[in-house]
């Protein structure tokens, strides 16, 4: 039979963002649910096919989804949260959007970042007398849709400890995994449905099991997977961990009653020695050896060493190779690519070309490396080139990096100095009102911007059309009565992609589209090489923002901890110098700003807690670089000027003294779907600056009232001060409409109003 190779996961959203188009034109009615299912199936048909011709044996099934995959999971568990009216039966896609997306009366299910990704995945939520039923048989139609079409696929499932310890339990005293056994009942249903329709695998992916866990965790594990067997009967499960080595967890993964163990090299590449001495004679390992979460070739001779070592042990009928994870995580395919310079394109690999590189590898396996020599030859020049490549490595930026992460970090003066002297310099009122940053990118505005890089617009116009944009939001902004304001970013695309084109070091992708969220989808900017600004990149804009009013507006800027963890970073230094050399480039617009007079800037960093490592154990050190970086980049200003920071859809506990030890003057945070969690550790920790937890959801078309958002504002003062708080939405509104932005926000500055009314003295 010889090695084979497996796919754990492909790009659901289709080569040219066809799944994005179909979902927004179905969600404003332009589409009939008819032909989204249409598209939909095309997606597949031709993801299935190009991992077909790319010589995949085990390609897989149900990584296919609408909007997210564990909100999958919700539906064919039946888990939906009562709010959603939902009372048995098949649940049909105006419920599942409804917990993705809410509706008028009900909020939509929280949102959260994917272990240490920038995908976004819906939370479980379970409740005292949860109920668990098969709600959606989705696993099952997509096999057959598969079969139907000639393709024997491997459906892929999140396990049940992941599923529920991803969750959360929305009533007190109530463990998540104390539902294993009722959603044990489901799984059963579905395996042997499965089998009924000629599987002969499943994928099951267990991704915590590379997080620390405790030993009842361990024990689920072992009880979940002894009924998981029963039901399956001949029907193999391959039990998938990415993202982490298991460390103390893999003797727990090698001795549960599965088929097969997928282990992720690429993030643990040491595991590989102790499980190669442990694995029972009758298992097979997957070995993920390419890397499903970043965008570069593959050094094919160092990993076929990895490979034959591994083949010397379990022989080529128990090895499979694979990418690390799903690659739900990179670009679709790199042949689409026209633009990029032949010295980046030449070490990239998207999807599609990491299934070939599988095919490589099994190939010298299966064949001899002599089969694959002119690749293999090709592979190795490629790496001595990069490695001694002026375009790659600039000694100028890194002894000035250099320089500046060894001078005394921090701000001049402590926070209460800086406080009263920004307060002088701006005055204003108590619970100021403003937004993140961004404003609807409107049809007007995409279609300036398409114009303008097909060069049916030159940059003249182009600017032209930007300020008209920036002078609507001003004056919006002053109509509604906000105290700060923004320029509304009209001319940024992305706000890690702008930047990106404006530094050196970054290239940049036409259809390098990955998946962020529903149809949300981000082009992540490419760092190939070492970073630095060459001129400044936003200051004309702020100061024509700043020129048409009186109120101060914020100059806005992304963090360097996000550019980097929002960009596919280069993999030949540590991600740590990558991210000091990105924070020296953006202290240097920082020092532009304040010197044209701006008052406020604010340095948005959602991708903090992001970077977090998935073990505590390494939480210290990455959190102290990280800080560092943001301070290199901040604390270069006067004292009277004072620094935002923006952080969105994260648990915040964990890191909430790093948070503190940015020393941001302000900071602004999602809570309106996480809103009791985030106030809770507000109240265990005395944050010393100011705060300001969203009140209302951007990520939802539902506009709430002032009174919700009054009502929100006032829980906020049950554990913050007054004089701390500051009101805004959760996160920038680019992707809302004008429609919703404009009662929302006005509704928002009604509710400051309102509290600010209940706190003033009462007349004698």
């Amino acid at each position: 039979m010889g090695v084979k190779t497996a796919n754990l996961g492909f790009p659901r959203i289709g080569a040219q963002r066809e799944l994005k188009t179909a979902l927004e034109a179905y969600w404003r009615g332009d589409l009939s649910q008819a032909d989204l299912q249409q598209t939909t199936r095309e997606i597949r048909r031709s993801s299935w096919q190009l991992q077909r011709d790319a010589g995949v044996d085990l390609i897989p099934s149900n990584d296919f989804s609408l909007y997210d995959h564990i909100l999958d999971m919700v539906a064919m568990l039946g888990a939906v949260p009562p709010r959603f009216g939902h009372v048995g039966g098949p649940i049909g896609l105006d419920t599942y959007f409804a917990m993705a997306r809410g509706t008028k009366t009900a909020k939509a299910m929280e949102m959260t970042k994917w272990f240490d990704t920038n995908y976004h995945y819906i939370v479980p939520e379970f409740e005292a007398n949860q109920r668990f039923y098969l709600g959606s048989t989705k696993v099952i139609d997509e096999f057959r849709e598969a079969k139907e079409l000639g393709f024997v696929t491997r459906p892929v499932l999140l396990g049940p400890v992941s599923f529920l310890l991803l969750g959360k339990a929305t009533t007190a005293n109530v463990t998540p995994l104390s539902f294993l056994d009722r959603v044990l009942g489901v799984y059963t249903q579905v395996l042997e449905r499965l089998r009924a329709a000629g599987a002969e695998s499943v994928q099951v992916d267990e991704p915590v099991l590379g997080l620390d866990l405790d030993e009842s965790a361990r024990q689920a594990y072992s009880r979940a997977y002894k009924s998981l067997a029963n039901a399956a009967g001949p029907l193999q499960i391959f039990l998938t961990t990415y993202f982490s080595p298991l460390r103390e967890n893999l003797k727990t993964a090698l001795q549960l009653p599965v088929a097969g163990v997928h282990l992720d090299l690429v993030r643990g590449p040491e595991q590989l020695d102790e499980a190669l001495a442990a694995v029972p004679a009758d298992k097979t390992v997957s070995l993920g050896v390419v890397d499903g979460r970043n965008i570069w070739k593959n050094p094919l001779s160092k990993t076929l060493s990895v490979c034959e070592r591994a083949l010397s042990v379990l022989g080529p009928d128990r090895l499979i190779l694979a990418p690390s994870c799903s690659l739900l995580h990179s670009p679709v395919d790199l042949d689409l690519e026209t633009d990029l310079e032949d010295h980046v394109k030449e070490r990239l690999a998207f999807a599609r070309q990491k299934l070939q590189e599988l095919q490589i590898l099994k190939t010298a396996l299966n064949e001899g490396p002599d089969a694959v020599a002119d690749a293999l030859e090709a592979n190795d020049a490629l790496f001595k080139r990069v490695a001694h490549s002026t375009r790659v490595h600039n000694p100028q930026v890194k002894a000035r990096v250099g320089t500046l992460a060894a001078e005394r970090p921090g701000r001049a003066s402590p926070f209460a100095v800086r406080k009263a002297k920004q307060q002088e310099r701006l005055n204003l009122p108590v619970l100021p009102t403003t937004t993140i940053g961004s404003y609807p990118q409107t049809p007007e505005i995409r279609k300036a911007r398409a114009a303008f890089k097909r060069g049916q617009i030159d940059a003249s116009q182009y600017e032209a059309e930007m300020k008209r944009q920036v002078l609507r939001v001003v004056r919006f902004q002053e109509q509604a009565g906000l105290d700060v304001l923004v320029h509304g970013e009209p001319e940024r695309n992305d706000m890690v992609e702008y930047f990106g084109e404006r530094l050196e070091g970054f290239a940049h992708t036409r259809f390098g589209w990955v998946q962020s969220y529903g149809s949300r989808c981000v082009k992540p900017p490419i760092i190939h090489g070492d970073v630095s600004r060459p001129k400044p990149m936003t200051v004309d804009w702020i100061r024509y923002a700043q020129s048409l009013t009186s109120k101060p507006v914020k100059g806005m800027l992304t963090g360097p901890i996000t550019i980097l963890q929002w960009s596919f970073v280069r993999d030949d230094q540590p991600r740590k110098d990558t991210a000091f050399q990105i924070a020296a480039a953006i202290r240097d617009e920082i020092e532009d700003l304040e010197a044209a007079g701006t008052g406020i800037i604010q340095i948005d960093e959602p991708a903090l807690r992001e970077g977090l490592p998935l073990r505590q154990s390494e939480w210290p050190a990455y959190l102290r670089w990280a800080v560092q970086a943001f301070q290199l980049a901040s604390c270069g200003v006067r004292d009277e000027t004072q620094i935002h920071t923006h952080m969105c859809y994260a648990d915040f506990n964990d890191i909430i003294e790093a948070i503190a030890a940015l020393d941001a003057d302000v900071i602004s945070m999602e809570a309106s779907r996480s809103g009791v969690e985030l106030l809770g550790t507000f109240a265990h920790f005395q944050y010393p600056n100011q705060v300001g937890p969203g009140v209302y959801d951007v990520h939802s078309p539902r506009v709430p009232s002032a009174e919700e958002m009054a009502d929100a504002i006032k829980q906020q003062t049950t554990v913050l001060n007054v004089d701390q708080l500051w009101v805004n939405p959760d996160c920038g509104l680019k992707t809302r409409r004008w429609e919703e932005v404009e009662p929302a926000l006005k509704n928002m500055v009604a509710a400051a109003r309102q509290v600010r009314a209940s706190l003033a003295p009462k007349p004698a």
